[in-house]
Protein backbone atom coordinates (compact mmCIF):
# COMPACT_ATOMS: atom_id res chain seq x y z
CA UNK A 1 0.00 0.00 0.00
CA UNK A 2 1.76 3.18 -0.55
CA UNK A 3 -0.19 5.90 1.35
CA UNK A 4 1.02 9.62 1.59
CA UNK A 5 0.42 11.85 4.06
CA UNK A 6 1.62 15.58 3.70
CA UNK A 7 0.23 18.03 6.10
CA UNK A 8 -0.60 21.57 5.81
CA UNK A 9 -1.03 24.19 9.22
CA UNK A 10 -3.08 27.21 8.65
CA UNK A 11 -1.60 29.02 11.65
CA UNK A 12 -4.46 32.29 11.87
CA UNK A 13 -6.77 29.20 13.11
CA UNK A 14 -4.42 26.63 14.17
CA UNK A 15 -5.93 23.89 11.88
CA UNK A 16 -4.10 21.19 10.05
CA UNK A 17 -5.30 20.01 6.65
CA UNK A 18 -4.42 17.04 4.93
CA UNK A 19 -3.34 15.59 1.59
CA UNK A 20 -3.80 11.58 1.24
CA UNK A 21 -2.53 9.59 -1.38
CA UNK A 22 -1.81 6.42 -2.86
CA UNK A 23 1.35 7.29 -4.87
CA UNK A 24 1.27 4.35 -7.00
CA UNK A 25 -1.98 5.27 -8.74
CA UNK A 26 -1.16 8.65 -8.48
CA UNK A 27 -4.79 9.66 -6.85
CA UNK A 28 -5.26 12.04 -3.65
CA UNK A 29 -8.24 13.56 -1.18
CA UNK A 30 -7.73 16.54 0.40
CA UNK A 31 -9.26 16.72 4.08
CA UNK A 32 -10.37 20.18 5.71
CA UNK A 33 -8.95 22.85 3.18
CA UNK A 34 -9.12 26.06 5.31
CA UNK A 35 -10.37 29.61 3.04
CA UNK A 36 -8.59 32.47 4.51
CA UNK A 37 -10.88 35.15 6.29
CA UNK A 38 -9.97 38.66 7.40
CA UNK A 39 -13.17 39.13 9.62
CA UNK A 40 -12.14 42.58 10.12
CA UNK A 41 -11.85 43.75 6.93
CA UNK A 42 -14.50 40.78 5.67
CA UNK A 43 -12.03 39.78 3.05
CA UNK A 44 -11.90 36.06 2.09
CA UNK A 45 -8.15 34.74 0.63
CA UNK A 46 -6.99 31.32 -0.73
CA UNK A 47 -3.34 31.84 -0.23
CA UNK A 48 -3.09 29.16 2.54
CA UNK A 49 -5.57 26.49 0.34
CA UNK A 50 -3.51 27.09 -2.95
CA UNK A 51 -0.32 25.69 -1.45
CA UNK A 52 -2.06 22.76 -1.03
CA UNK A 53 -3.69 22.56 -4.84
CA UNK A 54 0.10 23.57 -6.32
CA UNK A 55 1.28 20.40 -3.65
CA UNK A 56 -1.61 18.12 -5.27
CA UNK A 57 -0.47 19.46 -8.84
CA UNK A 58 2.95 19.42 -8.95
CA UNK A 59 2.85 15.33 -7.46
CA UNK A 60 0.57 15.01 -10.59
CA UNK A 61 -1.85 13.27 -8.52
CA UNK A 62 -5.58 13.14 -9.43
CA UNK A 63 -7.96 14.79 -6.78
CA UNK A 64 -10.93 12.73 -6.11
CA UNK A 65 -12.09 13.53 -2.70
CA UNK A 66 -12.25 17.06 -0.81
CA UNK A 67 -13.39 15.66 2.94
CA UNK A 68 -14.59 16.97 5.68
CA UNK A 69 -14.24 15.88 9.10
CA UNK A 70 -17.48 18.20 10.14
CA UNK A 71 -18.56 21.62 9.58
CA UNK A 72 -16.07 23.95 11.22
CA UNK A 73 -17.09 26.53 13.55
CA UNK A 74 -13.37 28.20 13.94
CA UNK A 75 -12.44 28.85 10.18
CA UNK A 76 -14.12 28.93 6.92
CA UNK A 77 -14.16 25.90 3.78
CA UNK A 78 -11.86 26.06 0.56
CA UNK A 79 -13.65 23.02 -0.55
CA UNK A 80 -15.54 24.89 -3.31
CA UNK A 81 -12.38 26.52 -4.39
CA UNK A 82 -10.23 23.04 -4.04
CA UNK A 83 -13.20 21.38 -6.16
CA UNK A 84 -12.98 24.68 -8.81
CA UNK A 85 -9.32 23.92 -9.31
CA UNK A 86 -8.55 19.92 -8.90
CA UNK A 87 -12.14 18.27 -9.01
CA UNK A 88 -13.27 15.68 -6.69
CA UNK A 89 -16.10 15.32 -4.81
CA UNK A 90 -17.32 17.36 -1.89
CA UNK A 91 -18.58 15.09 1.05
CA UNK A 92 -18.98 14.84 5.19
CA UNK A 93 -20.99 12.78 7.46
CA UNK A 94 -25.02 12.54 7.07
CA UNK A 95 -25.73 14.28 10.20
CA UNK A 96 -24.85 17.44 8.27
CA UNK A 97 -28.57 17.24 7.61
CA UNK A 98 -29.25 18.09 11.49
CA UNK A 99 -26.70 21.14 11.40
CA UNK A 100 -28.51 22.70 8.51
CA UNK A 101 -31.87 22.30 9.96
CA UNK A 102 -30.83 23.85 12.89
CA UNK A 103 -28.80 26.74 11.33
CA UNK A 104 -31.11 28.03 8.91
CA UNK A 105 -33.28 28.58 11.62
CA UNK A 106 -31.26 30.55 13.20
CA UNK A 107 -30.27 32.37 10.20
CA UNK A 108 -33.49 32.59 8.47
CA UNK A 109 -31.92 31.06 5.65
CA UNK A 110 -33.88 31.33 2.49
CA UNK A 111 -36.91 28.92 1.24
CA UNK A 112 -34.17 27.73 -1.59
CA UNK A 113 -31.59 26.53 1.05
CA UNK A 114 -32.95 22.69 1.49
CA UNK A 115 -31.06 21.06 4.55
CA UNK A 116 -30.99 17.58 3.37
CA UNK A 117 -27.13 17.47 2.49
CA UNK A 118 -27.62 18.78 -1.11
CA UNK A 119 -25.10 20.95 -1.26
CA UNK A 120 -22.55 18.25 -0.81
CA UNK A 121 -21.49 15.64 -3.84
CA UNK A 122 -21.59 12.92 -1.12
CA UNK A 123 -22.89 11.93 2.34
CA UNK A 124 -21.37 9.18 3.92
CA UNK A 125 -23.32 6.91 6.34
CA UNK A 126 -21.46 5.19 9.46
CA UNK A 127 -19.43 2.35 8.18
CA UNK A 128 -19.45 3.57 4.66
CA UNK A 129 -16.07 2.46 2.75
CA UNK A 130 -14.72 4.13 -0.22
CA UNK A 131 -11.86 4.17 -1.79
CA UNK A 132 -8.52 6.74 -2.63
CA UNK A 133 -6.91 5.01 -5.77
CA UNK A 134 -6.56 1.77 -4.18
CA UNK A 135 -6.61 2.87 -0.93
CA UNK A 136 -9.10 1.40 1.35
CA UNK A 137 -10.98 4.08 3.57
CA UNK A 138 -13.57 3.87 5.86
CA UNK A 139 -16.35 6.13 7.57
CA UNK A 140 -16.43 6.08 11.37
CA UNK A 141 -19.84 8.32 12.60
CA UNK A 142 -18.22 10.42 15.75
CA UNK A 143 -21.02 12.90 17.09
CA UNK A 144 -20.38 14.58 20.53
CA UNK A 145 -18.71 17.40 19.29
CA UNK A 146 -21.29 18.32 16.71
CA UNK A 147 -24.07 15.52 15.37
CA UNK A 148 -21.96 15.55 12.18
CA UNK A 149 -18.57 14.53 12.84
CA UNK A 150 -16.96 11.33 11.28
CA UNK A 151 -13.56 9.62 11.05
CA UNK A 152 -11.80 8.47 8.49
CA UNK A 153 -9.95 5.45 9.00
CA UNK A 154 -7.43 5.36 5.85
CA UNK A 155 -4.72 2.91 5.97
CA UNK A 156 -2.86 3.10 8.99
CA UNK A 157 -3.84 6.62 9.87
CA UNK A 158 -7.40 8.37 11.31
CA UNK A 159 -8.68 11.78 10.93
CA UNK A 160 -10.32 12.24 13.65
CA UNK A 161 -11.62 16.25 13.26
CA UNK A 162 -11.91 18.07 16.14
CA UNK A 163 -13.23 14.72 17.86
CA UNK A 164 -9.78 14.29 19.76
CA UNK A 165 -6.59 16.99 20.36
CA UNK A 166 -3.19 15.94 21.40
CA UNK A 167 -3.17 13.87 24.72
CA UNK A 168 -2.11 17.17 26.36
CA UNK A 169 -5.03 19.22 24.96
CA UNK A 170 -7.90 16.53 25.46
CA UNK A 171 -11.01 16.77 23.89
CA UNK A 172 -13.29 18.94 21.94
CA UNK A 173 -16.13 21.02 23.31
CA UNK A 174 -19.63 19.71 23.29
CA UNK A 175 -21.86 22.74 23.93
CA UNK A 176 -22.39 23.48 20.34
CA UNK A 177 -25.94 22.73 19.06
CA UNK A 178 -25.89 19.24 19.09
CA UNK A 179 -23.15 18.41 20.83
CA UNK A 180 -23.28 15.41 23.55
CA UNK A 181 -20.98 14.98 25.72
CA UNK A 182 -21.39 11.43 26.24
CA UNK A 183 -21.86 10.95 22.42
CA UNK A 184 -18.59 12.26 22.49
CA UNK A 185 -17.31 9.81 25.13
CA UNK A 186 -18.73 6.99 23.21
CA UNK A 187 -17.36 8.32 20.02
CA UNK A 188 -13.67 8.39 21.59
CA UNK A 189 -14.09 4.41 22.75
CA UNK A 190 -14.41 3.92 19.28
CA UNK A 191 -11.47 5.70 17.86
CA UNK A 192 -9.51 4.54 20.88
CA UNK A 193 -10.65 0.32 19.93
CA UNK A 194 -8.51 0.96 16.82
CA UNK A 195 -5.22 -1.28 16.33
CA UNK A 196 -2.62 0.74 19.37
CA UNK A 197 -0.28 1.62 16.60
CA UNK A 198 -3.21 3.64 14.78
CA UNK A 199 -1.68 7.08 14.18
CA UNK A 200 -4.51 10.03 14.65
CA UNK A 201 -4.20 12.97 12.64
CA UNK A 202 -6.07 15.88 14.22
CA UNK A 203 -7.39 19.32 12.95
CA UNK A 204 -6.48 21.40 15.61
CA UNK A 205 -3.71 21.90 18.32
CA UNK A 206 -3.05 25.04 20.68
CA UNK A 207 0.38 24.29 21.44
CA UNK A 208 -0.36 24.20 25.39
CA UNK A 209 2.48 25.98 27.32
CA UNK A 210 4.38 27.22 24.20
CA UNK A 211 5.29 23.89 22.94
CA UNK A 212 5.83 23.11 19.12
CA UNK A 213 1.97 22.69 17.36
CA UNK A 214 1.64 18.58 16.68
CA UNK A 215 -0.89 17.13 14.46
CA UNK A 216 -0.38 13.36 14.99
CA UNK A 217 -0.44 10.67 17.91
CA UNK A 218 -1.55 7.07 18.18
CA UNK A 219 -4.15 5.12 19.69
CA UNK A 220 -1.91 3.79 22.30
CA UNK A 221 -0.48 7.32 23.52
CA UNK A 222 -4.17 8.64 23.52
CA UNK A 223 -5.46 5.61 26.06
CA UNK A 224 -2.53 6.20 28.19
CA UNK A 225 -2.01 9.99 28.22
CA UNK A 226 -4.99 11.64 27.05
CA UNK A 227 -6.06 14.31 30.00
CA UNK A 228 -9.85 14.31 29.42
CA UNK A 229 -10.25 10.14 28.44
CA UNK A 230 -7.44 7.76 29.38
CA UNK A 231 -8.01 4.74 30.11
CA UNK A 232 -9.67 4.29 33.65
CA UNK A 233 -11.93 7.76 32.89
CA UNK A 234 -15.49 6.77 33.04
CA UNK A 235 -18.26 8.11 31.02
CA UNK A 236 -19.84 9.61 33.92
CA UNK A 237 -16.81 11.29 35.22
CA UNK A 238 -15.70 12.44 31.57
CA UNK A 239 -19.25 13.62 31.59
CA UNK A 240 -19.04 15.95 34.55
CA UNK A 241 -15.68 17.33 33.35
CA UNK A 242 -16.39 18.00 29.74
CA UNK A 243 -19.84 20.19 30.64
CA UNK A 244 -17.82 21.79 33.30
CA UNK A 245 -15.21 22.82 31.11
CA UNK A 246 -17.06 23.98 28.34
CA UNK A 247 -19.18 26.56 30.47
CA UNK A 248 -15.98 28.34 31.07
CA UNK A 249 -14.98 28.36 27.03
CA UNK A 250 -16.04 31.55 24.62
CA UNK A 251 -17.97 31.30 21.81
CA UNK A 252 -15.36 30.22 18.73
CA UNK A 253 -14.93 33.93 17.33
CA UNK A 254 -15.70 32.78 13.49
CA UNK A 255 -18.54 30.35 14.43
CA UNK A 256 -21.33 32.97 12.89
CA UNK A 257 -19.31 33.57 9.81
CA UNK A 258 -17.97 30.24 9.25
CA UNK A 259 -20.93 27.62 9.62
CA UNK A 260 -23.26 29.67 7.09
CA UNK A 261 -20.68 29.05 4.85
CA UNK A 262 -19.69 25.12 5.91
CA UNK A 263 -23.12 24.38 5.66
CA UNK A 264 -23.31 25.42 2.62
CA UNK A 265 -19.92 23.05 1.54
CA UNK A 266 -17.97 26.04 1.36
CA UNK A 267 -19.67 28.17 -0.62
CA UNK A 268 -20.13 31.57 -0.36
CA UNK A 269 -23.80 33.17 -0.43
CA UNK A 270 -24.71 34.28 -3.84
CA UNK A 271 -24.15 37.77 -4.70
CA UNK A 272 -26.92 40.56 -4.54
CA UNK A 273 -27.84 43.28 -6.75
CA UNK A 274 -24.52 45.54 -6.42
CA UNK A 275 -22.69 42.37 -7.07
CA UNK A 276 -21.29 41.64 -3.35
CA UNK A 277 -21.98 39.36 -1.26
CA UNK A 278 -23.10 38.97 2.47
CA UNK A 279 -22.82 37.13 5.62
CA UNK A 280 -25.27 37.30 8.12
CA UNK A 281 -24.75 37.51 11.43
CA UNK A 282 -27.80 37.22 14.22
CA UNK A 283 -28.19 39.83 16.89
CA UNK A 284 -28.57 38.72 20.44
CA UNK A 285 -29.92 35.27 19.37
CA UNK A 286 -29.52 32.38 21.91
CA UNK A 287 -27.10 29.42 20.21
CA UNK A 288 -28.90 26.92 22.07
CA UNK A 289 -28.12 23.30 21.76
CA UNK A 290 -30.72 21.24 19.10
Amino acid sequence: MALQTRTFFHEPTSTFSYVVADTAARRAAIIDPVLDYNAAAGHTATASVQAMVTYVRECNFSLEWVLETHAHADHLSAAQFVRRELGGKIALGEGICAVQRHFKSLYNLEEGFIPDGRQFDHLFRDGETFRIGKLDARVMATPGHTSDSVTYVIGEAAFVGDTLFMPDSGTARCDFPGGDAGRLYDSIRRILSLPEATRLCVCHDYAPGGREHQNETTVAEQKHANIHVHDGVSREEFMKLRTARDKTLSVPVLLLPAIQVNIRAGALPECEGNGIAYLKIPLNAPLSKE
